[in-house]
């Protein structure tokens, strides 16, 4: 990892700071702005934070009574770069580069609170026995000018109009932003972000992205969180605001991540493909497994107060537990396409989540499945919202309570990783209900 890292920054003369960030629980990046030397020794000898650092809240505030802060001196970690490397970072002025790290004890054991370590551990489970998921996400924004009290749509740069209207679908809406996308994707080939089809969504000014799927689910997250990092920074260069929360607008559809998942063997055959449309039982263990452990995780897919928001019937939000063929209203679709490509599409998380504890969530619910070789319920046809069908929680504090006490969960999740999102998540809960929704909607805007 050291001599390419190091190869990359001196091929890049022009590179003048760095950026060393690990991703906390919300999702947010933390770390430090240095110069380069400071950047080239971190390459061999890592650097510190302190374990609190990966739990704040998400106003960057410790968590009261964590045992990371004061029972424990506030100790530090120490964080090594992640196979990544460097990644320019074309939203800032000044040419700047970020080396994403992740955190490890003294002792070189990695830390259970670090959300990427956790996919990490899922990832070498399917390992052991001869697995690799191949992994995927569609990702849902808004551009919005929050220039006002009142979001809007922004102005087109090429029109100079503004259009208040869901376009789906529409290359005019696709257009009206031409710069900023070419400068986007551009950015995504710099950054290794393998970005592919976009479309406009229902949302006012709200697009989506598909990132192209791979076999290293640590690099499928890895792609996520470096995207929306960028999106949310370009925008901004361009002079509005682009945003993940779940719900801006209240009219109008909330924003998604939809993940996409299938399982090779060690031969490279897909385990999930049977041949024709139905799938293996191996994709039913799967789906099974998704749906058991979905009620007690909603509080990774759904993570903020605004996330709730998002699950109004009709709104391609699901809430239902229940999977389908085909089918978008349902939390766990099967597409159909060539049975060469069966996959799961798991529909529950919002544009503000985590990726790498949504797929640790997703992926870890999947492999439960396939280790207890569960069979789901029959698949639903026709509207799910329509149905008497068991729901996932649709309050925060319920999904925390869910989240907190479940018995399925320690099977995916370290205990210090689930003790740690309910403090992080029980003190915002208490903090929220002194904003007004205006500064609930201020602090989600550009934050998740």
């Amino acid at each position: 990892m050291p001599a390419p890292a190091a190869s990359w920054l001196h091929e890049r003369p022009q590179i003048r700071t760095i950026r060393a960030a690990a991703c906390d629980l919300n999702g947010v990046a933390r770390g430090k702005r240095m110069p380069i030397p400071s950047a080239v020794k971190l390459l061999s000898e890592g650097t510190r934070f302190p374990y609190s650092a990966l739990s704040v809240d998400i106003w960057g505030e410790d968590i009261e009574d964590s045992p990371l802060v004061l029972d424990s001196g506030d100790r530090d970690a120490t964080l090594f770069p992640t196979e990544r490397g460097f990644v320019p970072m074309p939203w800032l002025e000044a040419p700047s580069a970020m080396i994403p790290l992740w955190m490890f004890h003294e002792d070189g054991r990695p830390y259970d609170g670090d959300p990427r370590h956790v996919l990490n551990a899922i990832l070498q489970r399917y390992a052991e026995r001869g697995l690799t998921p191949v992994s995927a996400v569609e990702l849902e924004f808004y551009l919005i000018d929050d220039s006002g009290r009142t979001l809007r749509v922004p102005v087109s740069p090429r029109s100079g109009k503004r259009r208040d209207m869901a376009e789906v679908l529409s290359i005019r809406a696709l257009d009206a932003f031409d710069t900023f996308f070419t400068d986007l994707y551009e950015a995504c080939e710099m950054m290794d972000i393998p970005a592919d089809t976009m479309i406009s969504e229902a949302g006012l000014g709200q697009f989506e992205v598909n990132l192209l799927h791979q076999e290293d689910g640590l690099k499928a997250a890895d792609d996520a969180w470096l995207f929306k990092t960028l999106v949310k920074g370009l925008a901004r260069k361009h002079g509005f605001a682009a945003s993940f929360m779940a719900k801006p607008y209240a009219d109008y559809a909330g924003s998604g991540m939809h993940a996409h998942f299938s399982v090779l063997d060690k031969d490279g055959r897909n385990i999930f493909d049977n041949g024709g449309p139905e799938g293996t039982d191996v994709l039913h263990h799967a789906i099974a497994g998704c749906l058991k452990a979905l009620h007690d995780s909603t509080l990774i897919y759904a993570p903020h107060l605004n996330s709730y928001e998002r699950f109004v019937p009709g709104a391609h939000a699901p809430a239902a537990l229940s999977w389908a063929y085909e089918n978008r209203t349902v939390a766990i679709r099967v597409p159909s396409g060539s049975p060469a490509a069966r996959r799961i599409e798991h529909r529950v998380s919002g544009g503000d989540v985590n990726p790498y504890l949504a797929l640790a969530a997703i992926l870890g619910a999947a492999l439960m499945g396939i280790e207890d070789g569960e069979l789901p319920p029959a698949p639903i046809t026709g509207n799910a919202y329509a149905q008497d069908l068991p729901s996932i929680p649709r309050d925060w504090d319920s999904a925390i309570d869910a989240f907190e006490k479940s018995t399925v969960l320690p099977r995916i999740f370290p205990r210090e990783m689930i003790r740690n999102i309910v403090m992080l998540k029980r003190q915002e809960s208490r903090d929220m209900e002194d904003l007004t929704e205006q500064e609930r909607v201020d602090i989600y805007l550009d934050t998740v």
